[in-house]
């Protein structure tokens, strides 16, 4: 059975002027960066994202990553 793991997703709207509307959408736990359209399209990138490259570590014969813990003031 695998257990669904959980990281932390920081958004931040992006300042290119020709993309209104979009976030970024950094998993600090995988060092992986990818955007999307609104808070949902980007959360659902990152979650597309996550899911393909934890899906090639035992491909590659790669370790699974540990979740880090973030602490936010």
């Amino acid at each position: 059975m695998t257990v669904p793991m959980r990281h932390t997703v920081l958004l931040e709207p992006t300042q290119e002027p020709d993309q209104p509307g979009w976030y970024l959408a950094h998993i600090p736990a995988l060092d992986l960066t990818t955007h999307g359209l609104g808070v949902e399209g980007a959360l659902l990138a990152a979650c597309d994202l996550a899911e393909l490259w934890l899906a090639e570590c035992p491909a590659k014969s790669e370790p699974m990553p540990r979740t880090s813990i973030t602490i936010l003031p």
